[in-house]
């Protein structure tokens, strides 16, 4: 199975994180493969206490994942 994982670079303190944002488990690092080493660690715990299943029920593998250039500014109304 294939997971989306979203790496976030923190600006101001240097480092990412990373997510799979179907699942609330969450690592972080100096590096993106520091970030997600520490995020595989976050879903052996997360599946350990509450389960493989648990954690499969929350992926939906079906999922499409876009990137759009949106001016967020635009969308707001007067």
């Amino acid at each position: 199975m294939r997971l989306t994982v979203e790496l976030i670079p923190d600006e101001e303190q240097g480092g990412f994180t990373a997510t799979v944002p179907d699942i609330p488990a969450y690592g972080e690092g100096e590096t993106e493969a520091a970030a997600i080493e520490d995020l595989k660690e976050a879903l052996r715990l997360y599946i350990e206490v509450r389960g493989i299943d648990a954690a499969m029920s929350l992926v939906c593998p079906r999922a499409v994942v876009r990137q759009l250039d949106l001016d967020l500014t635009k969308l707001v109304r007067d």
